[in-house]
């Protein structure tokens, strides 16, 4: 789903909007520290945007659960957001994009913006030769959302797709520079290179990460696409489409929250994106009703 959809059950850009809306924080979610990779995208450029993240901690990782299952986490923690007043809604989780971003763009009223489609653009935009590869969770895989996304633009791209199941708890646990990591990216990534992609798309916000790891063993002669950044320019084109930008002059922030407390996650976010996270809150999901 694109941004446009959700936009289309919003008011008109021309409607005028108070000043105190437009004070309301970005709401982001992913299943635990991955996400932080689309909250310090969305830091950089727009800065004077409060945001309020949630990292589902308790329930990391999203990628081996089922469909429903990840639709009704993706309820839950929006309606976290919603309760912080939330005037947008991210889903910073490739996993919870392909799956439950289509519900939430019809059941809430904000908009909802995933992932997906503007890491797919990307690809697109960087593929010299058509061959383009995904790397993801197993739900996001077998979603074949990314193979949708990028054949809506170009149906003659090649799309290879492989499931990462073990990237995530290597990440989760802050091994971003470890030899067990990069023999994993090895396994994964091998028959890929060899087939002969010349884009990789990060298929999970967690995996801009192992960048550093990912590029080395891919080389330079494989272009790597985070969807984080394209993700926020994203949001930032529809805030400013619905007048629903913060003032310019004013200094934003970042608050987070964890279902789950996370020994890793201070020292990840901080060591590996430079954010300063400060003070995280604990909260308890209340489980919604299908």
């Amino acid at each position: 789903m694109t941004a446009s959809r959700s936009a289309k059950t919003q008011k008109s850009p021309s409607t005028p909007l108070n000043q105190k809306q437009n004070l309301r924080p970005i709401g982001v979610f992913d299943s635990g520290v991955g996400g932080l990779t689309v909250a310090a995208a969305l830091r950089e450029l727009l800065p004077a945007e409060e945001i309020f993240y949630v990292g589902d901690t308790a329930r990391v990782p999203y990628g081996g659960k089922s469909p429903a299952t990840i639709e009704r986490y993706g309820i839950e923690i929006s309606g976290m957001l919603l309760a912080e007043g939330a005037k947008i809604i991210v889903v910073a989780c490739n996993t919870a994009s392909a799956l439950a971003v289509p519900r939430l763009q019809d059941l809430l009223r904000v908009p909802v913006i995933g992932v997906i489609e503007p890491g797919a653009s990307a690809a697109v935009a960087a593929t010299k030769s058509k061959h383009v590869g995904v790397i993801g969770t197993r739900a996001t895989v077998q979603s074949k959302a990314y193979e949708r996304a990028i054949h809506a633009i170009d149906p003659s791209i090649k799309v290879r797709a492989q499931a990462c199941p073990l990237l995530v708890p290597l990440i989760e646990e802050g091994w971003l520079e470890d030899a067990v990591t990069d023999q994993v990216i090895q396994r994964y990534l091998n028959p890929m290179v060899r087939s002969g992609i010349d884009t990789l798309v990060l298929g999970c916000t967690h995996y801009p990460l192992l960048s550093t790891a990912l590029a080395s063993y891919v080389g330079s002669g494989i272009t790597l696409v985070d969807s984080a950044r394209n993700c926020a320019a994203n949001v930032r084109a529809l805030l400013q489409k619905l007048s629903l930008a913060a003032p310019k002059n004013r200094p934003g922030g970042l608050k987070v929250a964890l279902t789950d407390p996370s020994g890793s996650f201070l020292r990840v976010a901080e060591q590996a994106l430079g954010l300063q996270v400060g003070d995280i809150e604990l909260r308890s999901v209340q489980r919604a009703g299908m």
